[in-house]
This record gives C-alpha cells, structure tokens and sequence, in this order.
C-alpha cells in the first residue's frame, strides 16, 4: 500500500501547491495592477500641470507664476519645479519633501517653444505606498486566506485518507486476503462505499461458510456412512490403498473385520430406531476405545460387518484390543435379545512391511470365519508366526535402540522433491529413517510410534531441525526450500518450542525457505493449543503446512483459520484418482473451499503419470511421490 499512499500525499500537495500557485498568481496581478493604477494617476497630475502652464502661457501671466503655481505643484506632489526660457531659469520651485531616485519629467510647451519646464516627482508606486490601516486589512484578508486554506487541506487530506483506506481493502480483496480487509474498516469518507464493502465482505464470508459445509457435506457423503456417521466402505478402500504400493503393505499393524451376525433378529426384535440407536451405541464406544490408537482407521465395510485397520502396534497390543473390543460389544447387547451369546465376531490379521494387500483381507476373512466357528462371543488371529519377533517384544528394546542412535546420532536424513506443474523443484520434505548398529535403516513409520511412547519423540525431531537449518538450509545452493514434519508432542514440548524460537531467530534469513508440517489429525483436533505456536514459526518467517488432508472427515474451515500455506493431501486421495470419480470429487469440493491465491496444494504419493495429470486437470498445482523422485539421504 506504500504506492497508494505516496499517491495521496502528492495528490494532496499538489493541490495546496496548486493553490498557494494561484494565490501568488493572484498577488503578483494585483501588484501590477496597483503599479499601473499609481503611474496613471502621476500621469494625470502631470497633465494637469502641463495644460495649466499652457493657458497661463497663452495669456502672457508667468510673471505673477508665484501666485498660482506653488499650490498646483503642492497639490500634485511635486518636489521640485523648473521654468527654463531657452538658457534662462524663469521659476523655481522646491517642496519641503524629499525622496529617493526621484522621476524626472521635461514638459515642452508647444506655443512657446523657448520655454520648458522640468519637474522631479517621487516615484508613483513608493509614493501611495498602502497605510497602516490598508496594512492591517490586508494581513486579516491573508490571514483568513490561511485559516480558511489550513481548514480545507485537513478536509481534503481526511477524505483522501478515507479514500486511502477504501485503496487499501480494495487491494487486500484483489490479493484474495477477505479476512484481513475484512478488519480493516475505518470511518473515513466516504462512508457509504466502506460500508457497502463491509457488507459484501460480511456475506462473503457467510458465503464462504456455507461453501465449506457444503463442501463438507459433499466429502461426507462420498466416504460417510449416512446410519453410523463413520467412514463406508470406500473410505476404507481408499486408506487401505494409501498403506500399501506395488512392493505390498508400506508398514506394520493389525486388519480386524468386526461382524454383528445376529444383526437381522435384532432388527426384528428392535425395529429401524431401535436397531439405529444399537449401532450408534456400539459405534461410539469403539471409537473412543481407538482414540488411543492414532494410526487407526475405523469404517462400515456391510450392513454388519466394520473393519478396523491399526498400524504401529504390535503383537501383544493387538491381541488385547481385540480382546477389548469383543467384550466391549457383548457388553452392549440389548439384554433381552436371544442373540447375547453369539452376537459378535472378530477376526484378525497381522501384516507386516511387503505383504499383499489382498492377502491381508484374505487372512481377515478367514480368522473371521474361524471365530465364527468357534461360537459364542470370541476373536481369532490368523497365522501368528508371521509377526517379526521384534514387533512382538514390547518398548524396552525401542527405547534402548531410540536413546542409543540419539546418542550417536545415527538418524539419517532422507529428502524427496515436490514438483509443480512446470515441473521444477518447489521444495524438498525431509524424511528420517534410523540407522541400526548393523547399517541397516529403520523407517520413520516403525520407530516414531515407539519414539511418541517412550517420551523420545522430541530430541529425535529437534536432532532432525538442527541439521536442517544449520546444514542443509545454509548449504543448499540458490532459494532452496525444505520441509520438516513435527509431531503435536514436539509442537507441545515447551523445551523444544523455546528451542525452535531461538535457532530461528538466529538463523532469520533462511527461515522463508523453511516450512514446518504438520498432521491434520492434530491440526483440527487441537487448533486451538496449536494456533498459537503456529503463527509464532510464521511470525519468524517459516511457512506452515498440513499434513495428510483428507483423511479426517473434516471442515476445511480450520486450513483459513490457522492460516497454513500448503496444503499437502494425503495418498488415499491420490492412489488411482484417474480411476475413481469420488476422489475426484473429493478433492474439486476440496480445493474449491479454499482460497488458492494463498494456499498451495500439493498432492502426496503420485506413483503413476495419469495420477499426475489427473490432478493437474483437477487444479492440483504440485506433487510429490514415486513418479518424480523416491527420498534420497542428503547426509
């Protein structure tokens, strides 16, 4: 706004210039004109004195010149008088006053040529010379000039200030910033306009609220179930596909298919409210028995069958959750239903990194069916001896390993690029994988929920930081830019936030090429805690981003409000979108809430081109996946 208001204030100068201009035009006139008033009026008393000498002359009276002539040149101020008869001086006349470079006036008679007269008369302008009085009414007339001028520049300048702030909505509304020329309404003139535009801004963002719960409500019906309020089959379908890639499941964890197989006497014996309320009932419980689990995805596969996908845990933590959830739902079997003792079955499936997708719902399939077989309320494992035995050991051995490579500092860096549609480097995201005594690499996926369990996950992730910004930020060639991902427990650490601040601000220059991600699970969760913290790294110059968007079925409202500047959707959305018309969907309802003049849209996972291109066409302006680049160590 710096060129609106360098506009102003010359606008406003060159009106008072344009004035006191004038003014000085005007007082430089009337000089003139004064000049010329006074030499007239000199003019006119020398003809007066040049017709009197020519009737005395003409009557032969110059000898009594005495009687008459002194009073004419009294009168017509003249300070001294000459008569000249060829070389004789006939008459001489001297006043009493005198003044500075007097005007010298020869007056020849032309009916005597032998005589001439000379007159010396002050100057016209100096002699009428205004008075005291003429004086001090002309200095009231400047000075009302002035107060009345003072009074019309302040008003001029208040309505151009007005029209000021009016330039400066208006450019905050062309940069697509609402909210911020939202704020800025003032009371300058003219009013109307103001008002008019907080209007429209008012129902803009009423607009824009009902948009996002439409849009809401688009993505709701895509992968909600409409009776449970939980994510369908689809959703289900979709997340699975993010966990896997060509080379099989991309980490560890648990496939557990819940079937409700008395489900249809229930109804018969409920009805369609009763039977609602029961599935509401049990759905609500077993989501906050998941609440523990944050890399669990809970879903409605059929009419009686949800599937519960849990990844990071092991063995024993398996176990007992599906321990937990049988009992938990026979306990919440209506108690006069004949159905109490075979109500519920639970199938489980341990996978780990590489296996087959379809085998793992294969092998959920069938433990399912074996618990079935076995009666009564119950759960089944399939194929136990497939667990690594280090999935099934527990947290001392993590934690020993986690404290160990902190020590050594044996976490290894990995960068993947994020390309945009011109195909050059936006930035580059750092991945950590941890390096065992053995040289073998630990992914981030396996060791982080270990790391959040045993209180490590914040030196782990400050290790990662410091190498960023002290070596990989000041290194780098040119404007490269990198991203870093901070868990909610890192972002909470206070040690850790007060850490952050200080390395940033030493390091103040690099920070407008450094983003900080973080997951939306947590970033609509915990807006509130982590608002604060958010705009502080922005404060600084880092740009922030959400992770992982779209895997909760969430308002978008919470991108605009926490003011992130990527966003960054997750790979369920991605995998295959050229083939599935809900994804589609999904993410044109999605990009089509938020405000892409500010945020940047980046898609996580992109394997195949017609991904790519689909996404393109979609409005998707970068990416990042196995197409362009895997992660390569920058160590």
């Amino acid at each position: 706004m710096e060129l609106t208001r360098l506009l102003t204030i010359r606008l406003s100068r060159f009106w008072l210039l344009s004035l006191m201009l004038t003014l000085a035009v005007g007082i430089v006139f009337a000089a003139m004109a004064y000049s010329q008033l006074t030499y007239r009026f000199q003019q006119h008393n020398i003809a007066a004195i040049e017709q009197a000498f020519s009737r005395h002359v003409l009557r032969q009276d110059m000898d009594d010149a005495n009687l008459w002539l002194p009073d004419l040149l009294k009168a017509t101020d003249t300070l001294q008088a000459r008569v000249w008869n060829g070389q004789e001086l006939v008459y001489e006349y001297t006043s009493a006053e005198q003044a500075e470079l007097p005007r010298v006036i020869d007056i020849q008679l032309p009916q005597q040529p032998n005589l001439r007269v000379q007159l010396l008369m002050p100057q016209p302008l100096w002699r009428y010379l205004p008075n005291r009085y003429e004086v001090g009414v002309l200095l009231l007339g400047l000075l009302c000039f002035v107060v009345i001028t003072r009074r019309g520049y302040l008003w001029y300048r208040e309505q151009l200030v007005g029209l000021e702030s009016i330039g400066e909505r208006c450019h905050l509304i062309l940069k697509g910033r609402f909210e911020q020329a939202r704020g800025r309404y003032s009371n300058g003139h003219p009013r109307f306009i103001n008002r008019a535009i907080s209007l429209l801004l008012d129902e803009l963002v009423e607009a824009k609220k009902d948009r996002a719960r439409f849009d809401t409500f688009i993505r709701s019906n895509t992968f909600l179930d409409h009776e449970t309020h939980i994510g369908n089959r689809l959703f289900f379908d979709s997340r699975l596909d993010a966990l896997s890639s060509h080379s099989g499941m991309m980490s560890h964890g648990v496939l557990m298919l819940l079937e409700f197989d008395e489900l249809d006497q229930l109804h018969s014996e409920l009805g369609d409210h009763g039977i609602k309320e029961y599935l509401t009932l049990n759905v609500e419980h077993m989501r906050r028995l998941l609440q523990s689990q944050a890399n669990s995805v809970f879903a409605r596969r059929s009419y009686s069958q949800f599937a519960i996908l849990v990844t990071q845990i092991s063995l024993a933590e398996a176990e007992q959750l599906a321990s937990r959830l049988v009992k938990l739902c026979a306990s919440l079997a209506p108690p006069d239903s004949k159905a109490n003792q075979s109500l519920c079955h639970l199938g489980c499936a341990y996978f780990k990194l590489g296996d087959e997708q379809q085998q793992l719902i294969e092998e959920a399939e069938m433990a399912l069916r074996a618990a079935q077989m076995q009666g009564n309320n119950n759960w089944f494992m399939y194929d136990k001896g497939a667990v690594d035995e280090e999935f099934a050991r527990g947290s001392v051995r993590w934690r020993t390993f986690l404290e160990m490579a902190l020590t050594d500092k044996r976490f290894v860096a990995f960068a993947q690029p994020v390309i945009d549609v011109d195909g050059i480097v936006q930035q580059r995201e750092i991945f950590t994988r941890a390096r065992e005594p053995n040289g073998n690499l630990v992914r981030a996926t396996l060791f982080l929920p270990m790391a959040i369990k045993c209180g490590l996950i914040a030196p782990i992730e400050q290790l990662i930081v410091e190498k960023v910004i002290q070596q990989l930020l000041v290194a780098s060639h040119g404007d490269e830019q990198f991203s870093v991902n901070l868990s909610f427990e890192t972002l909470m650490n206070n040690d850790f936030f007060r850490w952050l601040k200080r390395i940033m601000l030493e390091h103040r220059d690099l920070m407008p090429r450094l983003s900080v991600e973080v997951d939306e699970a947590f970033a609509c969760r915990e807006l509130a805690a982590l608002s604060p913290r958010l705009q502080s790294i922005k404060m600084m110059g880092a740009r922030i981003a959400v992770d992982h968007v779209g895997q909760e079925l969430v308002s978008t409202q919470y991108i605009v409000e926490a003011g992130f500047n990527i966003v960054k959707l997750h790979r369920s959305l991605v995998k295959q979108i050229h083939l599935r018309p809900e994804n589609q969907l999904y993410i044109r309802s999605l990009l089509g809430s938020l405000p892409l003049a500010e945020i940047s849209v980046v898609a996580e996972g992109v394997e195949l081109l017609e991904e790519w291109q689909t996404l393109k066409i979609l409005g998707v302006g970068a990416a990042q996946g196995a197409l362009f680049s895997e992660p390569v160590a920058v160590e």
